[in-house]
């Protein structure tokens, strides 16, 4: 693909659209003076549903549906093959689309019989409509109504593509289509709140897929629910200019860090230990006792600014933010994650097998924040539907927010699950590695809800621009001793020189 994207324009009158709603799937293409074209099939309750080849300019609205196609036709080249998902970089067979289900079912039985109109493309006479008549809704985007009879071209959608369009769509140029795509892709990361993320390929003409949504925040699912905003507490005893303006000073004072671990090695007193002791054993508060902030202030060396300090960066600690209903101001040293990604990320093709990999624009510090992982948040039941009905890979966008399931004893069914796989942020690119340089942890904005937090990216050590971002698929404190791979493992690619081989079954 080139390095840069020019988008084909032509004179004349602006082009027609179809009507998105209406368009069920593409099942072919070809060049038509010039033109690419891809045929479309309606939505319809008949058995002979209508379909007409279109312009891929006409079907500027609903490139999420050519790019169906073209993914499906990719893969149809070459079907025993194994092949990686577009956007993760672990080795499978792919799983099917809903998309690739609905042709294998509807379009691809085989049949007896052909339409003798087509039978044979370089002696038959072009037919652009079958089953039906264009037509124009009130706003003047088209589509195609079902219509029978006399002067109406008829093709059974049974037989559909038919070996003619096969030979033809074989040897028909789609570029101007992956071009559009790409444009489209691109324009809505323009869209995405932040610092820039740019897109790179060098090595084909494929983009990630359009299906997939960016969102800000999470999205709740059914039966999802946040804590009761009245729950959402700020620590009053602090202000905005506390000696050197940065919000919160001291720890002892911060209600946001009630929750927030024990620096047990400032514990120094036999009294204080046993204090600390007896707060522990009945679940008492643990405020007032020795804690740190999560993030270096102003004051320190600039890379160090806002980046984790030791104590949460070297250990699985929640980090407990302060929230708007602080009294330290919209500037305290304890705010960062919710203040959303700072850094220029860009998406790129890694051309080694991996599909879609991430690296930072920019250099970045060891600690330094880089994005939220988002997505659906939804219930332990749905994610067990979600992961039965796609297969063992489906457990590579599934995260359990699970950080104070032991602690507040939840019950596994009542644990919310994080799905990335359809809509999210750029940190959905981000690859496995078993020796990764980001590590994600775990960012609440109310310390009375252990069931919604976000899940946070970090750099655990000095990550220099251009170099490949990645976490621990298995979020692992103390990675497993190497062993054989049990039944059904799927296997990790990451090449790093502790690889564990495998991740899960």
């Amino acid at each position: 693909m080139p390095s840069m994207v020019v988008i084909p324009t032509t004179g004349g009158p602006a082009t027609r659209r179809v009507r998105v709603d209406k368009v069920h799937s593409i099942i072919s293409n070809r060049i038509k003076d010039g033109e690419e074209q891809f045929l479309v099939r309606w939505n319809s309750d008949t058995t002979a549903p209508p379909l007409s080849w279109h312009s891929i300019r006409e079907l500027a609205r609903c490139l999420e549906v050519v790019q169906d196609y073209i993914t499906s036709r990719e893969n149809a080249k070459a079907p025993s093959r194994k092949r990686k998902s577009p956007d993760i970089g672990l080795e499978h067979e792919r799983r099917a689309s809903p998309y690739d289900r609905r042709l294998s079912l509807e379009i691809r039985t085989p049949s007896a019989s052909r339409s003798p109109s087509i039978s044979s493309v370089s002696t038959a006479p072009t037919v652009d409509v079958y089953n039906g008549a264009l037509d124009t809704d009130e706003n003047g985007f088209i589509f195609c109504r079902s219509a029978h009879g006399q002067g109406i071209a008829f093709l059974d959608v049974q037989s559909l593509p038919t070996d003619d369009m096969l030979r033809v769509a074989r040897t028909s140029k789609i570029e101007t289509a992956n071009i559009l795509i790409r444009a489209e892709y691109i324009r809505r990361l323009s869209k995405v709140v932040g610092k820039k993320i740019h897109l790179v390929n060098v090595h084909d003409y494929t983009t990630p897929s359009l299906r997939f949504q960016y969102v800000p925040e999470y999205v709740l699912r059914e039966g999802v629910f946040r804590a009761d905003l009245a729950t959402q507490e700020g620590c009053q005893k602090c202000s905005p200019h506390m000696g050197r303006d940065i919000g919160c000073e001291y720890t002892k004072k911060c209600g946001c860090l009630e929750y927030a671990a024990v620096d047990v090695s400032r514990i120094t007193t036999a009294e204080m230990k046993q204090e600390y002791d007896v707060a522990l054993a009945t679940g008492g508060s643990t405020l007032g006792f020795p804690k740190k902030f999560p993030y270096f202030t102003h004051g320190t060396k600039r890379q160090r600014t806002g980046t984790l300090v030791p104590f949460y960066l070297d250990s699985r600690h929640p980090i407990y933010e302060c929230n708007d209903n602080c009294r330290c101001g919209p500037y305290c040293r304890n705010k960062n994650v919710q203040f959303g990604r700072q850094v220029e990320l860009e998406i790129f093709k890694t051309g080694s097998g991996r599909g879609w990999g991430l690296h930072c624009k920019e250099d970045l510090f060891m600690g330094q924040f880089v994005d939220t992982y988002r997505g659906e948040v939804i219930t332990d039941a749905e994610a067990t539907r979600r992961e039965q009905a796609g297969g063992m890979m489906k457990a590579s966008y599934l995260y359990s927010l699970d950080k104070h399931q032991e602690s507040e004893g939840l019950a596994q069914e009542d644990i919310y699950v994080v799905d990335g796989e359809f809509m999210g942020g750029p940190s959905k690119f981000m690859n496995h590695s078993c020796e990764p340089n980001c590590r994600q942890y775990t960012v609440s904005y109310n310390k009375h809800d252990n069931r919604i937090y976000d899940l946070a990216f970090f750099a655990i050590r000095d990550i220099p621009a251009g170099e490949e971002l990645t976490f621990d698929y298995l979020d692992k404190e103390e990675a497993d001793e190497e062993g054989d791979a049990p039944a059904g493992a799927v296997p990790c690619l990451c090449g790093a020189a502790k690889c564990r081989k495998w991740l899960w079954q």
